[in-house]
């Protein structure tokens, strides 16, 4: 692992695992504090933290650590340490570790501008894109889109954590031989109403008869044809209808997007991408040599690399969108001048962005290498009682419904619910979300719509039903509020409570799971930590009684740590784009 400096600012932690690197490179001068820091990974058998002796290569196991624990002494983070083969087991003062985990938890939630415990400044003066989603206006949003979507929803708030500049960009399939066709079949089936009421349904339908239509007769097909190429060409009469359709659906989507608590900076599109950048990408590779010329269609031959023949133009002139990828990119570096682009695109496209970014670097541009395919596998079974899934609107309403009729059935916590449509719908979309993040994004996986709605095990529900205790805490001890402030409330008696160790603990590693995240750009890492932290609580829960506490002091330093309990478990929710809940 690489050294990155200890932050105990940002992660109190820090102070615990720079006491033992103090320690160890105290004893062999021969070993540098980065060298030793590097090395203190989080325990192993029940230990805090841990050390593995031989990475250092000091000699003999048994001496080097016989030499560590006899010059050892305690302080007031480190309490003891012991030994087991080739590794240096830490145990952290518990009341240290308590005071100063639950204080910065705190500083950095409430005290703070706006709450950032778990935050860093790793990327700051950095800028990321980000375009993920990016559906096909008129054809239907299906879950390889859903994916793409609540993946790049994660990644663009975890780079946020850290401190990037994130732009997110939605690049819209809008463009292409299809709006030849849906403006052929629009002049038959469209209706202005229609399309004002529901735009991404109505073309839907519009595009779906109409290739019957194009099935049956080629005219319709050459006719469609001729109408992209006016688009094409800039022809105004050609473009007005388009202009409509493209901004309606814009409209819709982004009201759907609000719903999944998704939001872009830009609403991109291929259309956007202007011919000239392409031309200028086109007259480039042929300056280089790197264009061959097949049955008047253009072609960049990346055999040598094994990804085939790349077609960059069709033997009419259209561009295709790979022309449109590489224009997009050379106009996005000349535009936003980032240090780093990201494309959320399923592992089905792994060949088209391979043959993307070796082109980009054939054109020898330096910022080529800053760009990264975040690819996902696929999903299966996504398909709602009614059928298959066509729209968007479709898996939000069914994931609503199915949590609704499943809320229903407790008769009596039914009633209490204030707004039961809105509460369903989010633990509905909570349930989708966790069931794609739960595992590493390149395995494919199957939907379960009974495990989404379950509200035991590691599912989205059981997720805001942890919250929701959390919160429900201080409504039912009306007695303990406010809570004074953090240095005058006695957390020594959480000290020897191993459930209230356990969260502590846990709600200190936070800032290190969205490091990870970082490194690994995956989601999977924070769902499992959301689960552990709350089963902890759940454990926790029956023993370390708030309510039914007569000392206050004790009950004070409960209801604290809860708040902090969840205060942490809200950000992480909220780092995976879910809206936690105070009440269900």
């Amino acid at each position: 692992m690489a050294y990155s400096p200890p932050d105990p600012a940002t992660c109190a932690l820090d102070a615990f695992r720079t006491s033992i690197a103090e320690r160890v490179a105290a004893t062999f001068p021969s070993l540098t504090f980065e060298q030793v820091y590097t090395g203190v990974d989080y325990g192993k058998k029940g230990a805090d933290f841990t050390i593995a002796l031989p990475r250092f290569k000091l000699g003999k196991v048994e001496d080097v650590a016989a030499k560590v624990i006899e010059q050892f002494q305690p302080d007031e983070y480190i309490e003891t340490i012991s030994h087991d083969k080739a590794f240096l087991h830490f145990q952290c003062r518990s009341t240290t570790v308590i005071r100063e985990i639950l204080t910065q938890v705190h500083a950095l939630t409430h005290l703070a501008p706006t709450p950032c415990y778990g935050s860093n400044t790793s990327g700051e003066g950095k800028k990321v894109l980000i375009e993920y989603s990016s559906p096909n206006i008129a054809k239907s949003f299906h879950v390889g889109h859903l994916r793409s979507t609540i993946i790049g929803g994660f990644l663009a708030n975890l780079y946020k954590a850290c401190g990037w500049e994130v732009v997110s960009l939605n690049y819209l399939g809008d463009w292409g031989t299809q709006f030849g066709l849906i403006a052929t079949g629009f002049e038959k089936y469209g209706s202005y109403e229609e399309l004002e009421k529901d735009a991404i349904k109505h073309l839907f339908e519009v595009y779906v008869k109409v290739n019957k239509d194009a099935d049956a007769d080629p005219e319709v097909k050459a006719e469609a044809g001729r109408w992209f190429k006016r688009m094409e060409d800039g022809d105004e009469s050609a473009l007005k209808n388009w202009r409509v359709w493209r901004e309606l659906s814009v409209k819709k989507y982004a009201e759907e997007y609000e719903r999944l608590n998704i939001k872009f900076d830009v609403y991109t599109g291929e259309s956007m991408v202007g011919k000239e950048w392409q031309d200028k990408a086109l007259a480039r590779l042929e300056e280089m040599g790197l264009i061959e010329d097949v049955d008047g269609a253009k072609i960049v031959n990346l055999e040598k690399w094994k990804m085939g023949k790349a077609v960059l133009r069709k033997r009419d002139g259209t561009s295709i969108y790979l022309t449109r990828d590489i224009g997009g990119a050379i106009e996005r570096y000349e535009k936003y001048k980032f240090d780093k682009m990201i494309y959320v695109v399923s592992s089905q496209q792994d060949l088209h962005l391979s043959q993307f970014f070796k082109v980009l670097e054939l054109m020898e541009f330096p910022w080529a290498a800053s760009l990264q395919h975040i690819n996902y596998g696929l999903v299966q079974g996504m398909s709602t009682r009614k059928g298959t899934v066509v729209f968007l609107d479709q898996i939000i309403k069914e994931a609503a419904q199915v949590m609704h009729e499943q809320m229903q059935k407790n008769e009596e916590k039914y009633q209490a619910v204030i707004d039961p449509e809105t509460v369903s719908r989010e633990i509905g979309i909570t349930g989708v979300k966790i069931q794609d993040m739960a595992a590493k994004r390149i395995n494919n996986y199957t939907f379960n719509w009974d495990r989404m709605k379950s509200f035991e095990g590691d599912t989205g529900p059981y997720l805001q039903y942890a919250h929701v205790r959390l919160s429900s805490i201080s409504r039912k001890n009306p007695h303990l509020i406010p809570l004074p402030p953090p240095s005058q409330i006695d957390t020594t008696s959480l000290a020897s409570s191993s459930h209230a160790r356990e969260i502590v603990f846990l709600l200190g590693t936070y800032p290190d799971i969205v490091k990870v995240a970082l490194k690994t750009q995956e989601p999977s890492g924070v769902v499992t930590y959301a689960f552990r932290l709350s089963h902890a609580i759940s454990s926790a829960w029956e023993v370390l009684q708030v309510k039914s506490e007569p000392d206050l002091d004790k009950a004070r330093a409960r209801m604290w740590m809860f708040e902090c309990a969840r205060d942490v478990l809200g950000a992480a929710m909220r780092l995976l784009s879910i809206r936690p809940l105070d009440r269900m």
